[in-house]
This record gives structure tokens, sequence and C-alpha cells, in this order.
């Protein structure tokens, strides 16, 4: 029946497309992805890198996800966790997912991220 997620969207403030480009692109590597004219006028941002797209919607009451979360697996988990340390934010080691190695951070408007790599 399910072929595939296409995306997860996460929200953000009005008007930060710039620190989350700044994010996204600048610190993780994604490529920020053009959104279609009919959608563009909202506001936001959509990034993309490998099969993981991530979209970013503009909440006017925005509250950050504290324990929703994507889990983005990744080829090379301890440059991801450097790139994100740069931001100076704390990286959160968590060994209690069996056959992974993986960490929580958070993009610059608070929303949990969650970065894995198989053993």
């Amino acid at each position: 029946m399910f072929t595939g997620l296409h995306h997860v969207q996460l929200a953000m403030p009005t008007g930060e497309e710039e620190r989350a480009r700044a994010f996204f692109v600048g610190v993780l590597g994604m490529t920020e992805v053009e959104k279609p004219p009919v959608l563009a006028g909202r506001g936001g941002a959509w990034f993309r890198a490998g099969g993981v797209e991530l979209h970013l919607g503009v909440e006017g009451d925005f509250r950050p996800a504290h324990k929703a979360h994507p889990g983005i697996v990744v080829e090379d988990l301890d440059e991801v966790a450097r790139r994100v340390a740069t931001t100076g934010q704390d990286v959160t080691w968590d060994g209690d997912f069996p056959g992974h190695r993986r960490f929580y951070a958070h993009d610059p408007f608070g929303n949990r991220l969650e970065f894995l790599q198989a053993l």
C-alpha cells in the first residue's frame, strides 16, 4: 500500500527563512528546493539531501516540537555531529536504539532532530 515517505514538515517562525537556509544548507549541506509558486507566498523553505526532504512551514503561533522529530539516516554520523556542534548547540548522544548509533540536536528554531547511522 505505501511506497515511501515524500517529506517531513517542521514548523518555523514567520520571517526566519534565512536562518533555516544557514542551518539546513550551510551546516547540514542540504540543497534548497524551490517551492511551487502557489506555495511560495506562504513562506517557509524546503530542503533535500539524498532521499530526505524536509519542508519548513511558517506557523504564526510557532512552538518548537520537543518530542516529535524526523529520524534522519546519515552516512557519517560523526561528521554531522561535528557540523551541528559548530553552531554552538549541544549534541546529545543516545545509545538506546539497538543496531544504531544516534544523537539528538535541534534546528535553529528548537525543533528536535534525530540523526542516526546503522551499525
